[in-house]
């Protein structure tokens, strides 16, 4: 099995650069069957949250002053992900605060984050637009929870995530979808998606029929 980890961060702030913190993490482990495991926790990083962002997420400064510190929680997650490929949603949102927070504990960050939202733009492209409750809605997947709480976020981010890996490997036959075909599709140009997957396609499994479509 393919394991995969879905990250999503909630934060004070907008840039991890500029000092804001993250206020929840969660992780969703999945493989070709699902969602097979999951994390999250609240997280003190010190810093006070914003009235507007509380108003956004739900999550309170008496919230944070009440959870575990930003760094024991850091260090759960670090073993948590385990050197597993990892997605987000917006990817370089939370790269950004992953490594910050990373870096506090003396944690090398991992590179190469998948963004679901990339590949959304060239897998969905009539979407009204490519945030991540657009996508759910536009693709009819249920709601898990409240949007801009990380484990919710997340969990859907996995289902997202699934239904595409799905969608290319029905609409160009394709025996799997390999995480590197997912790589290269983020940064294809947006309106060749079938010309690009075929190419990928007789590249790697030379042997299949070229069509793409039934």
């Amino acid at each position: 099995m393919r394991e995969r980890v879905i990250i999503d961060f909630e934060t004070t702030g907008l840039s991890a650069m500029m000092g804001d913190r993250a206020t929840e993490v969660a992780a969703v482990v999945i493989d070709e069957t699902g969602i097979i495991d999951r994390f999250q926790s609240l997280m003190n990083g010190g810093r006070q949250i914003p009235l507007f962002v509380q108003q956004l997420t739900g999550i309170s400064n008496l919230m944070i002053r009440q959870a575990p510190k930003a760094e024991t929680v850091m260090r759960q997650l670090f073993d948590f992900i385990a050197g597993r490929p990892l997605v987000a949603h917006n990817a370089s949102f939370d790269h950004g605060f992953l490594s910050a927070e990373l870096d506090r504990i003396g944690e090398s960050c991992p590179t190469g984050l998948l963004c679901s939202m990339k590949v959304a733009r060239r897998v969905y492209p009539e979407a009204p637009n490519h945030r991540l409750a657009t996508l759910i809605a536009h693709t009819r997947i249920e709601a898990t929870g409240q949007y801009h709480r990380a484990l919710a976020d997340a969990e859907m981010t996995a289902l997202l995530w699934l239904r595409m890996e799905q969608k290319l490997q029905h609409d160009f036959a394709l025996p799997e979808v390999p995480l590197d075909l997912m790589r290269r599709i983020q940064t294809a140009p947006c309106k060749t998606l079938d010309k690009f997957v075929d190419s990928f396609k007789r590249r790697t499994w030379p042997g299949l029929n070229p069509l793409t479509h039934p």
